[in-house]
């Protein structure tokens, strides 16, 4: 793997990557109760992958109503800013720069975890199906439940959602984090509004592919004119396969993909952001994206391009060197082995990955995955 292109250095925006691996936005539901406040045990587990050129967080909810899974961080309290910090801190102790995704469910979600009980908000009144949120059910115990019929959101709601992700950003800074990105993607709000499916609104916000992505691009604005647009990504799941099971793990299907994202992209090439990250899907013999939209999307774009989705070294390379992309996330690897770019590099095995222990719990599958030891 010497003469991989992972391991040469990328400028982002202000920052030098010493790698193109990168630690993609992976939920695990450790944040300490009441509060959804980040602690100790995960600036740990963000240090011990700090060797990625770039990290990006889990995603972190802007406001109370963005949460969709029981213990999933926020980014709207004094506490949360205080316990990001640890997280911040750690890894820039390590020498490299973290980005807070910032993530907002919509519909994705249930009454039991909003407040007051409410229901949940949307583009419309449209309730999620082909998925499940994961909801308490006891201290530190929970269960899969149905998304929760959603309330749609009043015109002037939707502008106030706007200035939300503007602290959520503002929240960010504060917590020392160097930027943000922007969960557009798997189905939640963003990527609701974007979706002919979800969104069936009669205002500025609805019918036509540029009111659909209206949203999108006052958020993308809000953010980067806090943060600077040299320190903002966006993600989106573009699919190219309408299954019940693209459904549950990426999302929306649109009618048009390449049309509705390549547009979306275009309007990111405006705003001038940093980066575009594309969560591709990510289940055993899934479709890969077609040449012809990697294509287009670089064509359209000038910043850097992420590609993340059961990406194995082999695939990485062909999409660097094919330039269709500049940086790699993975997940499930990074998951399992946080010296993952030592052992990519060193052609060292791998750990496997423990699935009961991905979401909720201790340290036992989170920050216990042990380092690779030569042998002398």
């Amino acid at each position: 793997m010497t003469g991989s292109t992972l391991f040469t250095p990328i400028r982002l925006g202000p920052f030098t990557l010493q790698n193109r691996l990168v630690l993609p936005p992976l939920t695990r539901s450790r944040s300490s109760q009441p509060g959804n406040i980040p602690n100790a045990l995960m600036a740990e587990y963000y240090r011990q992958r700090s060797s990625a050129g770039l990290l990006i967080t889990e995603g972190i909810q802007i406001e109370p109503r963005g949460q969709g899974y029981a213990w999933t961080p926020g980014i709207h309290s004094q506490e949360q800013i205080e316990g990001w910090k640890l997280v911040t801190e750690a890894v820039h102790a390590e020498g490299k720069p973290i980005f807070a995704q910032l993530w907002h469910v919509g519909r994705v979600s249930h009454t039991s975890l909003q407040p007051g009980g409410a229901a949940p908000v949307g583009p419309s009144a449209i309730p999620a199906t082909a998925v499940s949120v994961f909801i308490e059910t006891g201290p530190g115990t929970g269960a899969l439940a149905e998304p929760s019929v959603p309330q749609a959101l009043s015109t002037a709601q939707v502008k106030e959602l706007v200035e939300l992700y503007a602290q959520g950003a503002r929240n960010a800074l504060a917590a020392g984090f160097d930027g943000v990105e922007l969960h557009c993607a798997n189905g939640y709000l963003v990527n609701q509004f974007i979706s002919e499916h979800s969104n069936q609104r009669t205002d500025e916000y609805g019918g036509s592919l540029s009111n659909r992505l209206r949203f999108l691009r006052e958020i993308t604005e809000a953010v980067a004119a806090v943060v600077g647009k040299d320190r903002v990504g966006v993600r989106f799941a573009p699919l190219f396969a309408s299954t019940d099971e693209a459904r549950v793990y990426l999302g929306l299907v649109e009618e048009n993909p390449h049309e509705t994202y390549l547009e979306a992209v275009k309007l990111m090439e405006q705003i001038g952001i940093a980066y575009v990250s594309l969560a591709e899907a990510d289940w055993d013999n899934a479709p890969e994206l077609p040449t012809t939209f990697r294509e287009a999307v670089r064509e359209a774009f000038s910043g850097l391009l992420m590609y993340a989705g059961k990406y194995s070294s082999a695939r990485a390379d062909k999409v660097l060197d094919n330039d269709w992309g500049d940086l790699i996330g993975f997940g499930r690897w990074f998951i399992a082995n946080p010296d993952l770019p030592a052992r990519l590099l060193n052609q060292w095995p791998l750990n496997e990955l423990d699935a009961s222990s991905l979401y909720g719990g201790t340290a036992v599958g989170y920050s216990d995955y042990p380092r690779y030891q030569p042998s002398l």
